[in-house]
């Protein structure tokens, strides 16, 4: 969605060319040098080139320009109480995955979506699936996610886009007291957002029955896919009626993707949106540092200029962003930390004292680089070479987002 107010650009990045002890910049634009990446999930060792860290990224009245909606929000065949709700939320014209999305699923058609993280997916399937339960009350919604701050994130989503329209979601993650979630669940709902642990866990203890729930979204399913969730998925597929309304949301369409496709969806139509793997604008580059204790200081210096305002820095292992986050606190940054470690209340703590700017520094393993709307991040910094490129992509998804340009930083 376009927001009215005037993007104020995050790109103030200087060039940090000054060495600075044993820690140097280096640009490795004109070279073929390869970095040992850690294994991946599959076990397997990848070997990522250097120059995929690198890329400028593109003027945003360039990108803007090549970007014309076919609508605006009030030309679609919406109910007019999520018409006003989006007004009020000072949205105007769709991003290209709402544009070309949203007409299909009014017309009840199964969906693959495919674009760039930072997109606005999650609104291309909630505006037509709220205008589905405005006009049928009874209809209810399944949404899957793999992780538990999406989930959280979408169900706040539905919120805020049912304004006294008396359609209310119940959100069901692992991690979390399932007392509530038990209480919700008898409750009127037409939303049930969760991963794929949990709900399969309601399921088998009986609070949860899919039979009468015609519309299934499978959000981020290639990361789901990547976490091991695939049998999971079909379980929940397969408990629901046979005639359903399938939508499938990915930023990647891999051969396992595409036999999920098969298996789940009946004639679907699939449009993507899609035009490189990283956005156009973020500005990406590498930082080459020499031994832990140079990285910790580099990041050290990199945080006290001014233009790194709002820092999202990725570590590889719970331990290690663990450690991080105390290391910096003891040099004077406020920090905030998201790992596998932390309970969900620890977790939904951290992640809003970020967004909320009450922290302007927070240290993440993978479990933030997908799907979070974090607004007005100015820099994405990996401390630890990631394990794929697509959780590379994934990670700088988090800045450079809403038409506004960020900055992604590699130490090597």
């Amino acid at each position: 969605m376009t927001q009215r107010h005037n993007n104020r650009s995050s790109n103030r990045s200087r060039s940090h060319n000054n060495n600075r002890g044993s820690s140097s910049r280096q640009n490795y634009g004109g070279g073929r040098r390869r970095h040992s990446a850690p294994q991946n999930r599959g076990g397997q060792r990848q070997s990522l080139n250097i120059n995929t860290f690198i890329n400028k990224a593109e003027a945003i009245q360039n990108t803007e320009e090549k970007i014309v909606p076919k609508h605006k929000f009030s030309d679609f065949a919406i109910h007019e109480n999520l018409k006003r709700a989006i007004a009020a939320r000072d949205f105007t014209s769709p991003t290209p995955i709402q544009d070309e999305a949203i007409p299909h699923i009014l017309k009840g058609r199964d969906i693959v979506g495919i674009a760039n993280t930072g997109t606005g997916k999650t609104a291309a399937f909630l505006i037509p699936l709220i205008d589905k339960i405005l006009n049928n009350p009874d209809k209810r919604v399944l949404i899957v996610t793999p992780t538990r701050e999406l989930a959280n994130q979408i169900h706040n989503d539905v919120r805020k886009l049912t304004p006294q329209m008396g359609i209310y979601s119940v959100c069901c993650v692992g991690g979390a007291s399932i007392g509530p979630q038990l209480r919700d669940l008898k409750r009127r709902h037409n939303f049930v957002i969760g991963t794929p642990g949990r709900l399969k866990d309601l399921i088998e203890r009986g609070n949860l029955n899919l039979a009468k729930t015609s519309t299934i979204v499978l959000d981020e399913a290639d990361r789901m896919l990547d976490m091991g969730f695939i049998h999971d998925m079909r379980y929940l597929v397969a408990r629901m009626p046979e005639q359903r309304h399938t939508l499938f949301f990915s930023a990647t369409l891999s051969k396992d993707i595409e036999k999920l496709v098969s298996d789940f969806l009946r004639d679907p139509v699939t449009v993507s949106v899609k035009t490189q793997d990283t956005s156009k604008n973020v500005d990406q580059d590498v930082i080459r540092v020499n031994g832990k204790n140079a990285k910790v200081d580099e990041l050290h210096n990199l945080l006290l200029q001014p233009e790194f305002n709002k820092v999202l820095v990725f570590g590889r292992t719970k331990h290690g962003v663990e450690k991080l986050s105390v290391d910096l606190r003891k040099r004077g940054f406020k920090t905030a930390s998201i790992h596998g470690n932390k309970s969900y209340n620890q977790r939904q703590s951290a992640l809003g004292s970020f967004k909320e700017d009450r922290v302007r520094i927070l240290i993440a393993t993978d479990v933030a680089s997908r799907g979070l709307d974090i607004p007005d991040v100015s820099h994405v910094i990996n401390f630890d070479i990631p394990n794929t490129y697509d959780d590379y992509v994934h990670r700088i998804g988090r800045t450079g987002r809403w038409g506004k340009t960020g900055k992604a930083l590699t130490f090597v």
